[in-house]
């Protein structure tokens, strides 16, 4: 699978899951420690709008604020910062992540709307959790005014505002929640 090359000004969702499906984050400490380096290698970097941590995979959709190879070797210093914590900590050794990480070029504002509805549904569709609740997303920075780093800003203004921000997350939620209920 050829890579999508990163582009200065580029709208991406960069996505990878553990080696064979492993899990990638053990523990909270795991995930605020995966958060801390992305801060700290990416932040002057990128522009982040949304971001999910699951136990085996991740989410991010962000768009580049510097040239793409600064950008790509940025995200190839935390992934391999992050992966030398973990498995330094578990014991382990060898790969963590699946090669690459992917990524996908967004084209269009509606993809990108539906990527970060898709991106703050995950726990609701992997695990059944609330998304509402879940901590490690970027949900709660849009619905509470706590210091962030995400760009609730020009987030919310794709939306229409917070409370269709809000209204299309349910609107989504329930729809999955028809969609796959079975009797």
């Amino acid at each position: 699978m050829k890579l999508e090359v990163l582009e200065k000004e580029g709208y991406y969702h960069i996505y990878n899951r553990g080696i064979n499906g492993c899990m990638i984050f053990g523990n909270d400490e795991n995930k605020n420690f995966f958060l801390k380096q992305f801060s700290k290698y990416l932040s002057e970097k990128i522009t982040i709008f949304a971001y999910c941590m699951m136990d085996n995979h991740y989410h991010l959709v962000i768009r580049l604020n510097d040239d793409g190879k600064i950008v790509t070797q940025a995200f190839s210093n935390f992934f391999n910062s992050y992966a030398k914590a973990f498995n330094k900590e578990n014991g382990r050794t060898g790969s963590l992540f699946e090669k690459h990480f992917k990524r996908i070029k967004l084209n269009d504002e509606e993809y990108l709307k539906q990527l970060i509805l898709y991106v703050h549904l995950n726990p609701k569709h992997h695990l059944d959790l609330k998304f509402e609740e879940y901590k490690y997303s970027s949900y709660p920075a849009f619905i509470y005014n706590k210091e962030t780093k995400i760009d609730r800003k020009e987030v919310l203004k794709l939306f229409g505002g917070r409370e269709n921000f809000i209204f299309s997350h349910k609107q989504k939620s329930d729809f999955l929640t028809e969609k796959y209920t079975f009797e």
